[in-house]
């Protein structure tokens, strides 16, 4: 797999965008035999060794890895437009791209996720996510972003893996820094955020609900520890972690500029 070590954005505000492509094309994850997570599969085989059904095939698409990129349809254009997007942002809706794949949720079954990232990253951001399913790393949720609000509620439980997010920057007391976000370009991801806070350097997390993972020694369901496959992972792609910052840490943070 090709890896994007990097590629410089001008922050020119655009005014408007070129509408893309309502037509998907798949893009079917490559295996390399050089994956620092390489791990076997883990869905079921059939038993009967009888010819295949219908059944089988859409199962099949349940238990084991599979994923699209697709230019972003007209109907989830409409779905980000004034919420996680709108004219002025850095990045055109044309230059996104719209990942679907299964992923394995916390209780252990497999789910479909969707997310939002630059194009130029989007092969390498899928191989990510395979490497993870191989190796049974769990995700509480994977979606698209929800609307950025400054001094918004705080106190959630909700844990959603997410990427592209038209917002700012924030300083470490997570107000705007007036500079753009690695998530406005499709350039970054939070995993996990309820499992994988941000923590100041004070060591205080913003949501109380996060409390209980501040003790990173501990190894539950989705924490990311330093060293672990999605690091490593994050790593083999040129993408830096948020969970190595001096002072503050953002456990939850992947970016290609590691900011």
């Amino acid at each position: 797999m090709t890896r994007t070590r990097g590629f410089a954005f001008a922050l020119v505000l655009a005014t408007a965008c070129t509408a893309a492509p309502a037509s998907e094309t798949a893009v079917e994850p490559s295996r390399s035999a050089e994956s620092p997570t390489a791990a076997p599969p883990t869905g079921p085989t059939s038993a009967t060794g009888s010819a295949p059904s219908p059944s089988p095939v859409v199962e099949e698409g349940r238990t084991r890895f599979a994923g699209r990129i697709s230019a972003i349809p007209m109907a989830i254009q409409r779905e980000m437009t004034g919420k996680t997007w709108e004219p002025g942002c850095p990045v055109a809706l044309e230059d996104l791209r719209l990942l679907r794949f299964n992923y394995l949720g916390f209780t252990g079954d497999v789910k479909r996720g969707r997310m939002v990232v630059h194009a130029d990253i989007a092969s390498d951001v899928l191989g990510v996510f395979e490497q993870l399913f191989d190796a049974q790393f769990p995700f509480k949720n994977v979606d698209l972003s929800s609307r950025w609000r400054p001094n918004g509620p705080t106190d959630t439980r909700r844990s959603k893996t997410a990427a592209f997010n038209c917002r700012p920057a924030l300083n470490p007391d997570l107000t705007p820094t007036g500079s753009w976000s690695e998530h406005a370009y499709g350039l970054a991801i939070d995993i996990n955020p309820l499992q994988n806070p941000y923590v100041a350097a004070d060591g205080t997390v913003e949501r109380p609900a996060a409390e209980p993972y501040l003790d990173r020694s501990q190894n539950l369901p989705g924490m990311i520890h330093a060293g672990d496959v999605v690091v490593r992972s994050f790593a083999a792609m040129g993408w830096e972690w948020g969970g190595l910052w001096s002072g503050k840490k953002d456990y939850m943070h992947f970016s290609l500029r590691g900011r």
